[in-house]
């Protein structure tokens, strides 16, 4: 078992050599070190591309299923499970239950530091009975050290539901083993600041958390080509970018763009569907529920029906 009282063994716990003369470098050399480390998260994320891959199809496949796709963790892990979560509802108009962000302590953590919640396993069980899992979920465990008890409970909790649980860590497996569907190893090394795991692993975490809901989001038919077709026009900036994305591919005005989006009800996908079709608001969102939303699927099985 683990020893969770001693942790010095850990890869995130280990002092980097690179750095030891930190506090007396020049504010140059201090960001030429950063640099230079950083790239190392970079190349941890390539390390753990096979896993990664694994756990996009897993996600998209429950997800279609009618699943959700669930982050949980403490501190900067739990921080940037809510983040990522938080940015799909206006990214990929998802309904904000479909990705969901759990972090030890609740709301109040993501502001102030609640790190002595995360040493409780129980409240992880707690989090996913809450939120009702069940064998169409997905869960995923981000701990930088691979130790935390809130995390290790809920996945566990989570399996024993019958989820997919995806386990996320900065620490080799012969360090921390721990049973999951899918495990997802960034390492990154020990930190410019000893233990800081808000730095590389917080950046490599970022960057995989980025890869996984964007790649699932594609797998589902949220995206054509590369553009955001189902960005949530809720304010200027957005409204820009979806006219932006009409006048791109269909060669319309921006004038002739804004009416179609209007007529659509302010969803590029079902404008250029009714676009591309000639459908009317109605016909066309009908066309797209009967293909999962997916763009392509739809205009095919129009082309194919007209001919």
């Amino acid at each position: 078992m683990t020893n969770l009282q001693e942790r010095g063994y850990l890869l995130t716990e280990q002092v980097n050599s690179n750095s030891l003369n930190l506090d007396q470098i020049s504010s140059l050399e201090l960001v030429d070190l950063f640099n230079s480390e950083d790239q190392k998260a970079v190349a941890a994320v390539a390390a753990a591309k096979t896993q990664l891959a694994h756990a996009i199809d897993y996600t998209a496949e429950r997800l279609r299923q009618g699943g959700r796709l669930f982050y949980i963790g403490a501190g900067t892990s739990g921080r940037l499970g809510v983040l990522d979560a938080a940015e799909c509802p206006p990214t990929f108009c998802t309904p904000p239950e479909l990705v969901q962000g759990i972090i030890a302590g609740g709301a109040g953590a993501l502001v102030r530091s609640s790190e002595d919640l995360e040493d409780r396993a129980q409240d992880g069980e707690a989090a996913i009975a809450q939120r009702q899992i069940t064998q169409l979920d997905v869960v995923v465990g981000i701990t930088a050290g691979g130790t935390t008890p809130f995390v290790h409970g809920a996945l566990n909790a989570a399996r024993q539901r019958g989820a997919i649980t995806i386990f996320m860590a900065c620490v080799p497996a012969e360090q921390v083993s721990f049973d999951a569907d899918v495990d997802i190893r960034l390492l990154t090394g020990p930190e410019i600041l000893a233990g800081s795991t808000r730095l590389k692993a917080g950046t490599a975490t970022k960057l995989a958390l980025n890869i996984l809901s964007t790649g699932v989001m594609v797998k589902l038919g949220k995206v054509y080509g590369n553009r955001m077709v189902d960005v949530a026009v809720t304010n200027q900036k957005l409204r820009d970018r979806a006219l932006r994305i009409l006048q791109d591919l269909t060669d319309l005005s921006r004038e002739d763009a804004s009416l179609l989006l209007e007529r659509s009800g302010n969803w590029v996908k079902l404008a250029l569907l009714m676009h591309w079709t000639g459908l009317e608001k109605q016909a066309g969102d009908r066309l797209l529920s009967e293909h999962q939303g997916n763009l392509k699927a739809a205009i095919a099985s129009y082309n194919i029906a007209k001919t």
